[in-house]
């Protein structure tokens, strides 16, 4: 396991990092997560080396005499992988979320939030694993410290709960396609060599790796028009490369696309012109 749940630094600052930290002392509050919605209910796609925004929006209720104040105290939504005592992997916010309340009673505040998830690939995500559906939490964490050593004595003691939340999101490896047609310009009726490679994160190295084995499609939009067409699916060779013929029929642009898979993201190129010349005359 590489992390359990958020921390706050003893400075009282916000900061992530492992806690091995033994269960709270203190009584657990009473607070319920609801509504958890993350990245817009969109899968979350993430590179090599750029850091990737997450929204995450929830729905907190909590003890109205209990304060939030994000300094000795803090909760908000995380997401985790494995189980909710074993996690394989989490992914936790670094700053306050934004909090409306909505509703109150006599007991309860009931509050409208909305937090960021910072995922950079290097720091949060670690090997092929890490791709696919993680599962969201609740969480609540406090400290209670004392770092006057005037006295001789310091303390610091930290707490936790995490709630499971029947909120999911999918995390996945985001990919690079390439595509070149020749030659350019072609002869009418000859052969066209359409070639290109299909690669994607690979967060073990931090580099993009070929993925072979998965259907690619080759596309063709005609001059002058404004949809593509199927032309045929070809499959990616060893390292991601690709390489299909097709007939030159009229000028026009050609592409790959990639649906994706449960782990990888879609993807699709640009289309690459070309220029189709009638054959030369011979009469």
């Amino acid at each position: 396991m590489r992390k359990l749940a958020i921390g706050v630094g003893v400075t009282g600052a916000l900061a992530l990092g492992v806690l091995v930290a033994p269960a709270a002392s203190a009584a657990s509050p009473a607070l319920t997560f609801s509504g958890v919605t993350v990245n817009k209910g969109k899968a979350i796609v993430v590179g090599t080396t750029a850091k990737v925004k997450v929204p995450v929006t929830y729905t907190v209720t909590r003890p109205s005499d209990l304060t939030i104040d994000y300094k000795t105290n803090f909760a908000g939504v995380l997401l985790y992988r494995g189980t909710l005592k074993d996690q394989d992997n989490s992914l936790e916010p670094s700053a306050a979320p934004t909090c409306a309340t909505t509703a109150t009673t006599d007991t309860t505040v009931t509050q409208s939030c909305t937090q960021t998830l910072v995922v950079d690939p290097w720091d949060n995500l670690y090997e092929a694993a890490d791709a696919g559906t993680w599962k969201a939490a609740g969480f609540y964490t406090r400290i209670d410290q004392d770092d006057d050593d005037s006295d001789g004595h310091i303390s610091f003691e930290l707490g936790y709960d995490l709630w499971a939340n029947s909120a999911t999101a999918k995390v996945q490896r985001a990919a690079h396609l390439t595509v070149n047609a020749t030659p350019e310009p072609a002869v009418a009726g000859k052969t066209l060599t359409v070639k290109g490679s299909l690669t994607r994160a690979n967060w073990d190295i931090g580099k993009y790796s070929g993925y072979k084995g998965q259907k690619v499609t080759l596309q063709f939009r005609a001059k002058g028009t404004s949809s593509y067409k199927n032309v045929k699916g070809i499959t990616s060779a060893a390292g991601g490369a690709l390489s299909t013929t097709t007939k030159a029929t009229k000028s026009g642009y050609y592409r790959f696309v990639f649906a994706g898979t449960s782990t990888t993201a879609a993807k699709t190129t640009a289309g690459d012109y070309v220029q189709v010349d009638p054959p030369a005359y011979t009469g």
